[in-house]
């Protein structure tokens, strides 16, 4: 009877994400969401309760995008419950070059303020690493202190490679103003990362939420909004 009752939960689970992926297939392809649009739709869903996985998941997407562009390549995540001293981990995500194993940028996201102390933990691990990357960046959800931020800059004299403190949204932006015409396509990745992300990480609500806002901010666009010319321009 246990059995049944779990088997039932994961298809009811399984049933209202396929519900809102049908909603959204009718609207895909027709409706474009703004850059600004869709910044809007990751804050909300950042905002979400148990979130802390989210900002992992935009820089992968970002990353994953944009990484033919740039000749660099996101390794594959570690697990979220996995700690770095048994993975091996220097971050969240870690950025190679597509030719290349060698990580040359490693993030490490906050859902809290970034703290002196957080970077002088990423100076050890460093140290203690086989690895030497080139950027060490930390995202974070909440603001930054100047004192933190100040720190950072002080470290690629003293160390050799550089440290910042970047806002998650801010990065965000960012990135979708400079690949605008990629958007969408950032937005997709995105939203398939969170839901093969397992329920450890991004629990059922979480998924059916940015699926649900998803839906909502494409549903408010214009009717006669249609793909514009501009995005129709191959980035090759």
């Amino acid at each position: 009877e246990l059995i049944r009752n779990l088997i039932v939960m994961r298809n009811e689970r399984q049933f209202a994400i396929d519900a809102l992926l049908q909603e959204q297939k009718s609207l895909h392809g027709k409706l474009r969401l703004s850059a600004e649009g869709i910044v809007t739709l990751i804050q909300q869903h950042i905002a979400s309760p148990n979130s802390s996985r989210l900002p992992v998941l935009v820089v992968a997407a970002a990353y994953t995008i944009m990484g033919g562009y740039v000749d660099e390549k996101v390794l594959p995540l570690k697990a979220h419950n996995a700690a770095d001293k048994q993975t091996g981990a220097l971050g969240d995500v870690e950025i190679t070059l597509s030719n290349d194993q060698q990580i040359v940028t490693s993030y490490e996201m906050k859902h809290k303020r970034v703290t002196t102390n957080d970077i002088d933990a990423a100076l050890q691990k460093l140290a203690a690493s086989l690895h030497t990357v080139d950027n060490y960046i930390f995202i974070t959800t909440d603001i930054i202190d100047r004192e933190v931020s100040d720190y950072a800059s002080t470290l690629y004299d003293r160390v050799g490679v550089e440290f910042v403190v970047l806002d998650c949204i801010g990065f965000l932006r960012h990135f979708l103003h400079l690949f605008h015409r990629l958007r969408i396509e950032f937005l997709d990745t995105y939203q398939q990362l969170v839901l093969d992300e397992p329920t450890s990480a991004v629990n059922q609500p979480l998924k059916t939420t940015f699926l649900a806002l998803r839906n909502a901010a494409e549903l408010a666009l214009p009717e006669d909004q249609t793909t514009s010319q501009n995005d129709e321009i191959d980035m090759d």
